[in-house]
């Protein structure tokens, strides 16, 4: 049985300590503004064709450039239409070592591969690493439950018009496994770190006890 769920190895891999009190609390809530924005993804067609509706949408960058975005990605990802309209969506799935919800299945030539939501802001390339351990999870637990090999996922950006194709690659899987260590081997809260700026968006900075370092003392 699954012993953990995909947002729990996303958490290790970004603060085993963040997953130690997230573990003590429990999960949190996904706030309307969250859910806002993934709904997005649902909805790339009318945000194309429709002035009003992407006026109207959460998004960051400026209309025209969420726009481009969406019809640059359109061009290049050749599943694009399986991606608009998925085989099925918020799936659960679990797999031998993790659980959790795919928002979507894209239905492609291989099969259909799971898709990740993430309202934040996408890096330049790519994916952010702990999103990458989330997706590798997903990938697996399908492969699991298909009996299958599944070596892609996509990372959706709604909110940024950014969706990518992203290979399951051995660097990537690596990844995954040094998460799922790190997640059966806490016990009791990790070591805290030092001066790190993932933790000012926290929201356990204010009780976490994070050492933070002076100006001098860096110097």
């Amino acid at each position: 049985m699954a012993d953990h769920t995909f947002r729990e190895l996303e958490t290790a891999a970004y603060c085993p300590r963040k997953l130690y009190y997230r573990r003590r609390d429990g999960p949190p809530d996904v706030p309307e503004e969250i859910a806002q924005i993934r709904r997005l993804a649902r909805d790339y067609e009318r945000l194309l064709a429709d002035d009003a509706a992407l006026l109207s949408a959460p998004i960051e960058p400026d209309p025209t450039t969420v726009r481009e975005r969406l019809r640059a990605a359109s061009d290049r990802i050749e599943a694009w239409d399986a991606v608009v309209d998925p085989v099925d969506t918020d799936v659960y799935l679990a797999g031998k070592d993790a659980r959790g919800i795919a928002h979507k299945l894209v239905g492609t030539d291989a099969g259909a591969v799971p898709s990740l939501v993430f309202a934040g802001r996408p890096p330049e390339t790519g994916v952010w690493e702990p999103q990458t351990v989330r997706l590798v999870a997903a990938a697996k637990a399908l492969s699991w439950e298909r009996e299958r090999s599944v070596e892609r996922v996509f990372a959706e950006y709604p909110g940024y018009g950014v969706v990518r194709e992203v290979e399951v690659t051995a660097r990537r899987a690596g990844l995954y496994r040094r998460a799922l260590r790190t997640a059966e081997s806490i016990d009791g809260p990790p070591g805290r770190v030092d001066n790190d700026a993932k933790c000012d968006p926290c929201e356990y900075r204010d009780q976490c006890g994070v050492r933070t370092r002076s100006l001098r003392s860096l110097l």
